[in-house]
């Protein structure tokens, strides 16, 4: 018992490595899982207690039990029979291809990290860039949504700071899980945003076993009562119109709502607007046919010096926020009302025949989100210039007009946002943001467009085109 052994010093090395995993393994990761847990049960226990919405137990699910559930659905088994039978490819095949589908799309929410720290960070970052502000809200209609109901907030996409923006304020309400594309597949944002309860989609996918997991996991969390966040549009405005419609998502929804189920399918409206858009010009290069391609490099190399700008600006005490960021939440929507008023049943159709229902369903949607969009000072003045991009205007000739053009849009019930509650100075800020930025030029006290940026003034103030056309006919 008291021999001496000698071992080689890398043997040795090895004896403590396995001693200090063993370690590691038995003693402190239990305590730290335990630590976290308990973290996170906290923040579940508060948010269940001033949710409106209650946290959905399917959020709450660990991410391997639903991989396995979407893996082992039958639909999407079927598919694989299918696909099996018309690719003559082996079962193996087409299965591996759905797990990967399955670990693609499901999120693997974190309470602590989406309630704790996704919601400090954006609260943060909007509060820096913009004065954030909630023009609207229909706030009755919503206290009278029934507590059991799937709720989707569909919205418009100006930018990618939509996410951040809605995120930060719906969780005082609620925990939104999005549909985000392939752009945040890249690491570590991929792992953050599984974390905050995202979903993953490839937009233009052919595979039809892909499109049945996607299908299925859709199904699956809005039958669950998971509240979702979704852009009909399917991608950023590049000329800052509501562009039509993509019925993807929305037709998974809808295909599988029965009328006499537990739970009712809500959509709320949300109309989005910015003073300024942080990708407003590279959407614009899109629509640019002249325009050459940009190297990953050089967006890079751009996007780096428009911070270090940024921040010259800041500390040199000459940096301005960009403008005001304003949300309106509409009237909800209530599927179950709407199909009873049309005598629809979706679950009924067959893909041929509920084609065209989704897309006036989806329409109806769009045009809801437009007439909600917050008018916003750049927006107001921007649609004033349009009018005459030629022209040189004086400070009190423009003020004149944008003045006359809100109270058409005011007497259309527009949802204008005046900041301060003062109209002149709502027009003096967007004039200034838009100067700041040398879109508007001032010479010898008259005001005209940049000929060069005539295509960003458009783009202003499309965001506010159907409040604008609403306006307009009633003067005539």
């Amino acid at each position: 018992m008291t021999t001496t052994i000698t071992l080689p010093l890398w043997a040795f090395l090895l004896l403590i490595l396995f001693a200090a995993w063993a370690a590691l393994e038995r003693l402190l990761l239990p305590g730290v899982r335990w630590y976290f847990r308990r973290r996170v049960n906290l923040v579940i226990d508060e948010i269940n207690t001033r949710l409106n919405v209650e946290l959905p137990h399917f959020k709450l699910t660990r991410r391997q039990v639903l991989v396995d559930r979407l893996f082992h659905d039958e639909r999407v088994q079927e598919a694989v029979s299918r696909v099996c039978r018309e690719e003559k490819i082996p079962r193996s095949v087409a299965l591996a291809r759905v797990d990967r589908y399955a670990r693609e799309i499901v999120p693997a929410f974190n309470a602590y990290l989406y309630f704790r720290i996704g919601y400090w960070i954006a609260k943060r970052v909007v509060h820096s860039l913009y004065r954030l502000r909630i023009g609207y809200i229909e706030s009755d209609a919503l206290a009278q949504i029934d507590p059991k109901s799937s709720i989707v907030f569909v919205m418009n996409h100006r930018s990618n700071m939509d996410y951040v923006l809605v995120a930060f304020l719906a969780a005082e309400r609620v925990a939104l899980s999005y549909a985000v594309g392939e752009w945040a597949r890249i690491w570590p944002l991929q792992q953050l945003v599984r974390s905050m309860g995202a979903y993953f989609v490839r937009r233009n996918s052919g595979d039809p076993l892909y499109r049945m997991v996607l299908q299925r996991y859709v199904q699956m969390a809005t039958q669950a009562g998971v509240p979702q966040a979704v852009y009909p549009e399917g991608g950023l405005s590049v000329d800052g119109t509501l562009r039509t419609p993509k019925l993807g998502l929305l037709d998974y929804m809808l295909r599988e709502f029965r009328p006499e189920g537990e739970r009712d399918l809500v959509f709320i409206p949300v109309g989005i607007n910015y003073d300024r858009v942080l990708e407003d010009r590279s959407l614009l290069r899109k629509i640019d046919g002249s325009a050459p391609p940009v190297s990953i490099a050089r967006g890079l190399m751009t996007s780096f010096g428009f911070v270090m700008h940024n921040m010259w600006l800041a500390l040199t005490g000459r940096w301005y926020r960009f403008g005001y960021a304003c949300v309106n939440f509409g009237a909800p929507i209530s599927l179950r009302a709407y199909v009873r008023e049309h005598g629809l049943d979706f679950s009924a159709l067959d893909d041929d025949a509920r084609r065209e229902p989704v897309a006036r369903f989806g329409r109806q949607l769009m045009d809801e989100i437009g007439n909600i969009v917050p008018v916003l000072p750049v927006s107001l003045v921007a649609t004033v210039l349009m009018r005459s991009p030629d022209r040189r205007w004086s400070e009190l000739e423009l003020k004149s007009a944008a003045s006359s053009l809100m109270e058409m849009l005011m007497e259309c019930s527009a949802h204008i946002h005046v900041p301060r509650a003062d109209r002149d100075y709502a027009i003096s800020v967007g004039l200034r943001m838009l100067t700041l930025r040398h879109v508007v030029l001032e010479d010898e006290g008259l005001y005209r467009v940049n000929p060069g940026d005539l295509d960003l003034i458009a783009y202003y103030a499309n965001a506010i085109a159907p409040s604008v056309a609403r306006a307009l006919p009633s003067t005539e």
